[in-house]
């Protein structure tokens, strides 16, 4: 049943829906396609059914990736309708939150030496996953991965400090090593990274796993602590607050406990992003993470958020939910993903804006909605 936070909407209701992106939203859209088609994509808990999206998926596949602009809106205007989706149950008209995340590209060396001395590891044997079914009694409900100790008991994994203070060494899990601990923090925070080598090759690594605690987000840390105001807690304030307090760096990183693994994966195409949680590649400004157990993968959304200004004009885009994150929770909640490297690092790092978002329902679905 789809949820009440939904509210009919026109396409005239969309502020600058003509120049929305529509063709960038089209070729991410398709990318989706192939998961919709093959009934792969799970229906989220709003109740937007995943195999609503067929006839849209087919038609999108059937219509080739090189079609114009205008090709691109009346695609969408031919197969969804607009609906307001509200932030709030009690207030239908409550106001979305939008931030922004990149994929860092930074130097690094497939073996360790004096300067590349901080790893990223690939997952652990004793990392398991658990449901509700496995997850052992006291172990909270939050996670989603355990601890299987030596002697086959289930327990919370060890967090980041424990792993920082060598937990992992000596298995032959670092995929890589980077010269900086503050890049490999980060590195954890967006979930995937192009490393440059030095005999010129790319490697990207992408999320494979995690320990399961909770995600602390440390600009917030410094901002309740008196070391940043809430303006200058961007990326680039808390680099500069890292950078300027080196001796207190590794125990603020150690409070975030969460702590990612990677795998390591080819880049096949400079254009676009890592594979991410809907087994798709990102499409730079035009896919978005959202609240993967509330939301369906695929679903195109048209964001207004003015205030935000991206590529030098108001944000005001088509985007396809295609990815989660650990921070990303609600129902008119997304995080951008803005490209890679430095300038879409920082770029990202100042993305932090209300904003209006308008769910685009397939027309049988959008047509069951009361009002």
């Amino acid at each position: 049943m789809l949820t009440d936070l939904l509210r009919k909407r026109g396409f005239d209701d969309l502020p600058g829906w003509a120049a929305a992106g529509h063709a960038a939203a089209f070729s991410a859209f398709r990318l989706s396609a192939e998961r919709f088609r093959e009934g792969a994509v799970v229906t989220g808990q709003l109740g937007i059914l995943a195999e609503a999206f067929r006839p849209a998926a087919e038609a999108a596949l059937a219509m080739g990736a090189d079609i114009s602009p205008a090709e691109a809106q009346a695609f969408f205007e031919s197969h969804f309708r607009p609906a307001f989706l509200s932030a709030k149950a009690d207030d239908p008209e409550a106001r979305g939150f939008l931030t922004g995340y990149y994929e860092p590209e930074v130097e690094a060396s497939l073996t360790a030496d004096a300067r590349f001395a901080f790893p990223l590891y690939g997952v652990p044997h004793d990392l398991v996953k658990v449901d509700d079914v496995s997850r052992p009694a006291g172990l909270d409900p939050y996670f989603r991965f355990a601890w299987r100790r030596p002697d086959e008991h289930l327990d919370e994994y060890p967090d980041r400090k424990a792993i920082e203070a060598g937990f992992l060494k000596g298995r032959g899990l670092e995929i890589a090593w980077l010269d900086n601990p503050v890049d490999a923090f980060f590195i954890h925070i967006q979930g995937s990274a192009r490393l440059k080598l030095a005999d010129g090759r790319k490697l990207r690594v992408t999320y494979a796993a995690k320990t399961g605690h909770p995600f602390t987000a440390i600009g917030r840390i410094l901002v309740q602590e008196g070391e940043l105001t809430l303006a200058d807690a961007d990326m680039d304030g808390i680099r500069a607050w890292l950078a300027a307090h080196p001796d207190r760096v590794r125990d603020l990183l150690d409070r975030n406990r969460s702590f990612i693994f990677f795998r390591e994966a080819m880049v096949e195409n400079e254009s676009l992003g890592p594979v991410a949680a809907a087994k798709v590649p990102l499409t730079p400004m035009a896919s978005i993470a959202v609240d993967r157990e509330l939301q369906t993968f695929g679903t195109p959304f048209f964001i207004d958020a003015p205030g935000l200004v991206l590529d030098g004009t108001p944000f005001r885009r088509l985007m396809i939910a295609q990815d989660t994150g650990s921070a990303i929770l609600g129902p008119a909640r997304a995080d951008i993903f803005v490209g890679s490297g430095f300038e879409a690092g920082q770029a990202a790092g100042r993305v932090r804006h209300p904003g209006d978002f308008y769910a685009l329902l397939p027309v049988a679905l959008h047509a069951e909605l009361a009002r």
